[in-house]
């Protein structure tokens, strides 16, 4: 007998759940799925942290490709559905194609409502230059791309998506205005007391506030540089964010003849109204004439979606949500149910308010029910007081105990207390008895279970709820998790175990650590350029190279790029070149017909869009060593002109930077290290944010600076001493390298383990020599730049008959990272 064929039309976070809870429900369906994105299903809660850079792109990601493999899931990413033919049951995508469906879900999500504001859009552009919205995952990185070169934003909206936004662009411009049409801040979820409290404490974070701050048009003719509020008042700025609120996303209902009124009508069973085989989900929906934008009421109508439509249970029916959030905006906690203030003359009100530290509470309560609560800056008490307001509980009747420990209800529920439907994780829809069944099924590690149910993994503000709730339900036999820290995932070993087990082994190359070190010899592919890293770093020429061990920016040494082609960048030295080299570099690049050449960040020139099949080519005509913009390594040494042409300078930092680039070029490392050399403390070369920065100071000194950042992460290097001479930093600079290529866990870069080993530590290690190892790491760095070979001579002999064959062009497909 056929399957039933299920088409589901969005691949978000209520689409990619619902297909979850039908296949736990052994749902029997061909199944396919249907995504605007280029890319398979992600959290998009967590973009906000993406920008802010404290969590990478891999890290947001819910379900990667396997995943629909594994369960008979046909995947067609970068499709929009135009229209649906109720009649025909077939639904058809912009391209013309038709897909059939017995059953089928709408699952379109919202999109960001626009204001219509004078000037942010360009006929035939788009949105005028440096404006954006922030919604998707490519919007967040066409931000952070155009973000990094520009110093002022303006966000419009100070709901949670724009707090969020701005709190996130700090770490890329220098100045954040945050403009909202409202009298306070977050007016859908705070009373004016409450976004008065938060306004307060953003203010605080750097973030300047503007409320009742209607924008009327974005100025600048070519690009922003500007917005003009309906006062009169303008506002400089040359990145605009538009973050003012979403609406579902019911266009192809819409086309389709399908009922919509603010969003897809549908009943208690999440049933379009008159289509039987039709459902829809998530914030493109209405019920009862409300519509959803978080996502706790999304898991709600998913399970009774499933149980509906797989026949588990088909009286099931969803009668609206309770919402009740506990976030973290902006660096602040807040919390926020049920209504803002009384509606009643006999409605009670219980307010605290205690602005100077950032602190409001104000609660609501009718005939001894909790139904409206309030709370910025401290939550402690939220965990009960979302029971109370769910589960209709009776109240103390000291009400201040609901606010503060007077005896009464504790700050904590304990996981014994809490009920087994208590919903821990909101972002992922998580209950304490998914938590509690995932302990009981063998899992007693916290990031075990987290991995296992998502808890956790949305905006983290639960995290100790569950840490709580698994030691609860381990009693009290809670396993650390081993592999936090292996240094790669498919080798059970920490670093310095791996280490001496390697030599003690002699192992010099990938396969024979996986024989020799891996219960069954069973291979990792995610772990093997890690381990070429290592054993390249510990063996120098020693090491035995198996190309299958190698990404394939190793492999072709260039930096692969989204169409398949490659970039090239040839090596200059401190960013110094001469005429004739450049010269030869356009020449190359006319003579091939590159797309793009490109001035880097690290003052180099990149030319992009080279098939691999032309590298060898390029790289012998124009005859200039590889530039290493594709590995983990030494990468480059950034220059400012030193004191030779800078009436500031008071150091020969060319000369320097030139250098230490020759000396430690492509040496391998656990991340990329980028370096700088700089004249003065003017830091022209940007050297207090890189991973070592060196700076000239007045008597012919020179100041090391270690573990700096400026990408998506920022940080300021710590001084790690300050010299006489040149060759000091030379030999310094190479010891502080060898004994981070040795320590750093992999991918691990210098801004996170100078702070996790200490700026003391390394200090006594790298300069005063306390653990008597300083000869030892010269030694091996010794060792490791007499082993350096220029990767591009391998254009003269291959190492293997493929290595630069011509390879397929790279179409948009699903590109997900692996959770």
């Amino acid at each position: 007998m056929q399957q039933p064929r299920l088409v589901v039309i969005g691949n978000g976070m209520a689409g990619a759940r619902t297909l979850e809870e039908i296949l736990a429900r052994d749902g029997d369906f061909a199944v396919t799925v249907f995504g605007d994105e280029p890319y398979g299903n992600y959290n998009r809660i967590m973009l906000s942290n993406v920008l802010a850079g404290v969590e990478d792109e891999a890290g947001i990601f819910l379900n990667d490709l396997s995943w629909y493999a594994d369960n008979g899931i046909t995947l067609h990413t970068g499709t929009r559905i135009a229209r649906i033919d109720p009649r025909a049951r077939q639904v058809y995508a912009e391209d013309g194609t038709a897909t059939p469906y017995d059953k089928l879900i709408i699952a379109t999500g919202s999109t960001p409502w626009v204001p219509p504001i004078k000037g942010i859009h360009s006929p035939g552009r788009g949105y005028h230059q440096g404006v954006f919205a922030f919604r998707t995952l490519d919007d967040t990185r066409a931000m952070i791309r155009y973000a990094r070169d520009h110093e002022r934003a303006v966000v419009i909206g100070g709901g949670l998506l724009g707090l969020e936004a701005a709190r996130g662009l700090q770490n890329h411009v220098s100045h954040v205005t945050l403009l909202h049409a409202m009298g306070h801040l977050m007016n859908t979820q705070l009373d004016a007391q409450g976004g008065a409290t938060l306004q307060r404490s953003v203010e605080q974070l750097g973030i300047e506030v503007i409320t009742d701050a209607m924008t009327t048009e974005i100025l600048g003719k070519h690009a922003v540089t500007g917005v003009k509020l309906a006062d009169g008042r303008t506002i400089a700025c040359d990145v605009v964010v538009i973050a003012a609120g979403i609406r579902p996303n019911a266009a192809v209902a819409q086309a389709s003849g399908i009922e919509v009124d603010r969003g897809i009508v549908v009943d208690d069973q999440m049933r379009v109204r008159g289509e039987p085989d039709i459902y829809a989900v998530g914030e493109c929906v209405q019920h009862r004439g409300e519509v959803y934008g978080l996502v706790a009421p999304l898991w709600e109508q998913a399970k009774v979606l499933a149980d509906h439509l797989t026949g588990r249970d088909p009286e099931a029916a969803y009668h609206g949500s309770r919402v009740a959030t506990k976030l973290k905006v902006a660096g602040v906690d807040v919390a926020a149910m049920g209504i803002q203030e009384a509606e009643r003359e006999d409605d009670e009100t219980v307010v605290f308010s205690e602005p100077r530290k950032g602190v409001y509470k104000s609660l609501v309560i009718r005939d001894g029910r909790l139904i409206g609560a309030t709370l910025v800056g401290d939550v402690r008490k939220v965990a009960f007081l979302m029971q109370a307001f769910d589960r209709g509980l009776a109240l103390p009747e000291d009400r201040a105990e609901l606010m503060f420990d007077l005896g009464g209800p504790p700050a904590e529920v304990s996981a014994a207390d809490m009920p087994d439907d208590t919903q821990v994780c909101n972002c992922n829809g998580v209950s304490k008895a998914a938590l509690v069944k995932t302990v009981q099924g063998g899992c007693k590690t916290v990031t075990g279970v987290m991995d296992a149910t998502r808890a956790g993994k949305g905006c983290g503000t639960c995290k100790s709820v569950v840490q709580r709730i698994v030691e609860w339900a381990a009693g009290g036999e809670v396993e650390e998790d081993p592999r936090a820290s292996w240094y790669v995932p498919g080798v059970p070993m920490p670093k310095p175990e791996l280490m001496r087990a390697i030599r003690t082994h002699g192992l010099k190359s990938v396969s024979s650590v996986f024989a020799t070190l891996v219960p069954g010899g069973e291979e990792d592919a995610k772990s093997k350029m890690g381990l070429a890293s290592l054993l390249k770093m510990m063996w120098g020429d020693e090491y035995e190279d198996e190309r299958d061990a190698r990404f394939i920016n190793d492999r072709v040494h260039a930096n692969i790029q989204r169409d398949g082609t490659f970039s090239v960048v040839p090596q200059m030295k401190g960013g110094v070149t001469t005429p004739a080299q450049l010269m030869r570099i356009a020449e190359v690049a006319e003579r091939h017909s590159v797309p793009m050449v490109k001035l880097t960040g690290g003052q180099r020139i990149d030319l992009l869009g080279v098939p691999k099949e032309k590298l060898p080519q390029i790289w012998s005509e124009l005859d200039m060593p590889s530039g290493y913009a594709y590995a983990k390594s030494f990468r480059t040494v950034k220059t400012c002109v030193g004191q030779d042409f800078c009436r500031f300078g008071v150091g020969d930092s060319t000369a320097l930077g030139i250098a230490l680039e020759e000396r430690y070029q492509g040496i391998e490392g656990p991340g990329k290290m980028k370096l700088a050399v700089t004249g003065c403390p003017r830091n022209c070369a940007e050297a207090y944010v890189k991973d070592l920065g060196v700076v000239a100071v007045d008597g012919g000194r020179w100041e090391i600076y270690v573990g700096g950042a400026a990408g998506a992460h920022v940080r300021k290097g710590d001084l790690l001493t300050t010299v006489s001479t040149a060759d000091e930093v030379v030999t310094l600079t190479g010891r502080f390298l060898q004994y981070y290529r040795e320590n750093a866990n992999w991918l691990e870069r210098t801004y996170a383990f100078v702070p996790r080993i200490g700026i003391e530590r390394i200090r006594e290690i790298v300069v005063d020599d306390a653990d008597g190892i300083a000869a030892d790491l010269d030694a091996a760095m010794a060792a490791s730049v007499a082993a350096y070979a220029d990767p591009w001579k391998e254009r003269d002999a291959p190492v293997t008959p493929g290595q630069f064959r011509t390879s397929l062009p790279l179409v948009v497909l699903p590109q997900v990272p692996v959770r």
